[in-house]
């Protein structure tokens, strides 16, 4: 492990924690798995002291459930002491795949429900940790960041509940904007950006690739996404051209302001293969309106990329358009609950960040900085120059 050298000259802050909430238990038991097998060939000077009591074991998991009563009210247990632990809570606030029995019948879990049950398991933890951290990938109501009119801030709010229940940090990735942090001011808070996994999950899965200004762009569909696009571009060192949503203001559809048009401002993407990067597939509507325009102007193959892959409208859009030739491959993490046709699309290429989690836990847990985790350029350097020997 690349991250050995640092560590083996820090004690860990507290005895290390996992509490996956059931919504992120598969992944969870991922995370668990890279930390057992890092931890147990790791040879600390320290290993056999009592500074290092508990470092090596067979799992960090802590058993943890809430359960509910037949009204569907739930409470938050935790089944093992954690009395000085530094703890990694870790949810999926879009898993839909859960269910409760509400009186007799059958309650799908919302995002509010998962949000409850992560709190409930704070509440259970007492104060008795030393520390802890929340790994929300996709951050709470993170879609309502701001007030335009008479509304709430709910993902400011949110912030502020899990601050004020002890939360000493909190990471999520990709967060809608950023700028939600202002929330929590002296508090940790970082939003991680997978470029790297998404690079690596194209560059191993399509050969013959010209990563150059002649042959690729990167595309923001939106004017909000442009710091993802500019990242990527600059990392690939390639071009970057973004599409502004011209928006009819004075109707609200699905909870949202529809899409007049897309304009696109960028040099001509004519021959090019393109990289459509955001930070979610909702309905897909608008990837798929932005990859028909870059058709239009002659783009050659399309790849979407993702990092949050909802599809709340299911996949058959997406199917028709890679029927139509107009997207090439579809690129999204596992932090998100994904269902198991889309892994059977010939399109469809998944990111896996379990090892990723791994390392920042890993790395936090011995009080070491993650700037380098957060900014991947030398790896992402050393991926592109190990391809393209590869396909010279």
């Amino acid at each position: 492990m690349a991250n050995d050298e640092r560590l083996l000259r820090t004690i860990p802050a507290g005895t290390l924690g996992l509490i996956p909430l059931e919504s992120f238990s598969d992944m969870g038991k991922k995370v668990d798995k890279y930390l057992v097998k890092w931890r147990a060939k790791r040879e600390h000077e320290l290993s056999d002291t009592i500074t290092l009591n508990g470092y090596k074991r067979s799992t960090y998991i802590v058993e943890a459930a809430c359960p509910r009563f037949g009204s569907g009210e739930a409470k938050g247990v935790i089944k093992e002491s954690v009395r000085g632990y530094d703890l990694y809570l870790m949810v999926d606030i879009t898993n839909h795949h859960l269910s409760y029995s509400l009186c007799g019948h059958t309650n799908l879990m919302s995002p509010d429900d998962h949000f409850a049950d992560l709190k409930r398991i704070i509440a259970a933890v007492g104060g008795k940790a030393r520390r802890i951290t929340v790994i929300i990938p996709f951050l709470y109501e993170s879609r309502q960041h701001k007030r335009t009119s008479r509304e709430s801030l709910d993902c400011a709010l949110a912030l502020q509940d899990l601050i004020n229940m002890g939360v000493d940090n909190i990471i999520t990735f990709d967060a809608h904007d950023p700028k939600v942090q202002n929330a929590i001011p002296l508090k940790g808070f970082d939003t991680v950006q997978p470029a790297y996994q998404f690079i690596k999950g194209i560059l191993n899965n399509v050969k013959g690739l010209k990563i150059d200004n002649d042959h690729m762009m990167v595309i923001s569909p939106d004017e909000g996404g442009t710091n993802r696009a500019i990242y990527l571009a600059n990392v690939l060192g390639l071009d970057m051209g973004m599409f502004y949503k011209r928006r009819d203001y004075s109707k609200v559809i699905d909870g949202r302001n529809p899409i007049v048009a897309h304009e696109f401002l960028g040099a001509s993407v004519e021959g090019k293969d393109v990289l459509i990067i955001d930070d979610m597939i909702s309905s897909g509507d608008s990837m798929i309106d932005v990859a028909t325009e870059l058709k239009k102007r002659k783009a050659n193959r399309i790849f979407m990329i993702a990092t949050f892959g909802l599809f709340t409208n299911g996949l058959e859009k997406f199917d028709k358009a890679y029927e139509d030739g107009i997207i090439y491959r579809l690129l999204t993490t596992n932090l998100t609950s994904q269902d198991e046709e889309l892994f059977q699309k010939p399109y469809y290429i998944n990111c896996d960040m379990s090892k990723y989690i791994a390392y920042i836990i890993d790395t936090l847990n011995h009080d070491v900085s993650i700037s380098d985790l957060l900014d991947p350029y030398e790896r992402i350097y050393r991926l592109l120059d190990k391809y393209k020997k590869e396909n010279s």
